[in-house]
């Protein structure tokens, strides 16, 4: 539950990526917010769920800021939780010089000095709403606090697996940076596999449909979705045969890693997924930059994941 407030919404955004997958963070970030992210915490007009995120930490919902914690403690006493419970926390990400850190017992102290101010009873176990405060740039912002829910973490508990089917990370911000926006937008996953990349489309609420040309992998896909409480279609048969239009399309493509598949087979993928999709994200092990433009596409923008020298090129098309 969130506190009602009158202003008009302003967003605080911690994030952290591992290393080799920062280009990847940089550009979900990218396609969520229209711009580059600075490093761990950001401020945003845009409200993004930041659950939808493997990278998205904390989300503050602004409502009140100001140059001081006092000018904070001034503004919090408007709040009435109208016999409702609340949590006030500190967000420890924070761009502040190691010589002004603020250590544990300040924080706590901050906490206790805002939550006196705010008319309504405490809890820190099980708050009805939960607000936070954060500095950055120099001042202070306070409003409602929402954490993110690991969700890929419990989807790498699949009843079936792939040796190498997609890390559920990778294919959650795939699947984001696919269809940042899911209102109206209808996605296929043509060569889908084990269904790691609909799981996270599905739990997004995103509106996307599977397909393989493996029965026995098909099988697995819709066996892996029902474990997680989702529905789609997930139907067998080749890219070539679908002939309905989507807005947007991913494609995971590691054939040349586990497979006899051809350069041309996997052209005739993009060409196919170029006719039935506007904004395709296409997932490989090699660039493939030469092979997309001469499918028709033109390459909008791109992220490289690591895993040693094991690398997956992300590629935004359109």
């Amino acid at each position: 539950m969130e506190y009602q407030h009158d202003q008009l919404p302003s967003y605080i955004y911690t994030y952290a990526s591992p290393d080799e997958e920062l280009s990847l963070c940089q550009l979900e970030m990218r396609t969520f917010f229209g711009t580059d992210a600075p490093p761990n915490l950001f401020q945003s007009p845009v409200g993004i769920d930041p659950s939808r995120s493997p990278f998205i930490r904390e989300r503050i919902e602004v409502f009140y800021e100001g140059d001081s914690v006092a000018e904070i403690v001034e503004q919090v006493a408007q709040i009435d939780t109208q016999e409702m419970t609340f949590k006030v926390i500190f967000v420890k990400t924070n761009d502040l010089e190691p010589s002004a850190k603020i250590e544990f017992e300040e924080q706590r102290v901050i906490e206790r000095e805002l939550g006196w101010q705010i008319n309504g009873e405490a809890d820190v176990r099980n708050p009805d709403y939960v607000f936070g405060i954060v500095t950055m740039g120099g001042r202070w912002y306070f409003g409602n606090y929402r954490k993110s829910k690991t969700v890929w973490l419990q989807h790498q508990k699949k009843p079936r697996s792939y040796s190498i089917a997609l890390p559920t990370r990778i294919a959650r911000a795939a699947a984001n940076i696919a269809v940042p926006d899911p209102e109206g937008i209808r996605a296929i996953d043509p060569c889908c596999g084990i269904g790691t990349v609909l799981v996270e489309a599905l739990s997004m609420g995103i509106d996307i449909v599977g397909r393989d040309i493996n029965p026995f992998i098909c099988r697995g896909a819709r066996e892996n979705i029902a474990h997680f409480g989702y529905h789609c279609p997930v139907t067998l048969g080749s890219i070539a045969d679908v002939t309905l239009k989507y807005d947007a399309a991913i494609i995971d493509m590691p054939y040349n890693h586990v497979s006899t598949i051809s350069s041309e087979e996997q052209f005739d993928i993009l060409r196919h997924a170029r006719r039935i999709a506007g904004r395709v994200i296409v997932i490989t092990i090699d660039p493939m930059d030469e092979m997309l433009i001469r499918a028709g596409f033109r390459i909008a923008d791109r992220a490289v994941a690591r895993k040693g020298s094991f690398l997956r090129h992300i590629i935004v098309c359109v």
